[in-house]
């Protein structure tokens, strides 16, 4: 029995999400884990840049680039993640927590395995 807002039970043997669908998300998804890895990984680096500043008053005037690479990368992450909500149709507070997950140490990295399991568990990707 459907409803208006809800899809047909699929059928014994069927896809329970049209292939078309599962593709485009995949990409998405595999888009949104990359931009996460690089993003988390630009942040330690920048945190690294600023302990070797801040805490060890040593010149890293050669190191300006990470904050910028950095700000790129969580841009670049930010559309990464949007492109995956909309695609997987997160919620508002969903899209805003793993936005978040840019600007907080080791985060990204936690959080692109939950929403990848999730995701891939939702979608019946392999």
């Amino acid at each position: 029995m459907t409803t208006p807002d809800s899809q047909p039970a699929p059928q014994p043997g069927q896809p329970r999400v049209h292939p078309e669908r599962q593709r485009r998300v995949k990409t998405a998804l595999n888009l949104f884990s990359v931009a996460a890895w690089v993003t988390g990984v630009m942040l330690l680096l920048l945190c690294a840049r600023m302990i070797m500043e801040y805490g060890l008053n040593m010149d890293v005037s050669a190191l300006n680039w990470v904050a910028v690479g950095h700000g790129w990368m969580y841009a670049l992450f930010l559309l990464a993640t949007l492109n995956l909500g909309m695609k997987a149709r997160w919620s508002v507070q969903t899209w805003l927590v793993t936005a978040l997950a840019g600007v907080v140490p080791f985060l990204s990295f936690f959080v692109e395995y939950w929403r990848r399991r999730e995701v891939k568990a939702e979608f019946d990707l392999a």
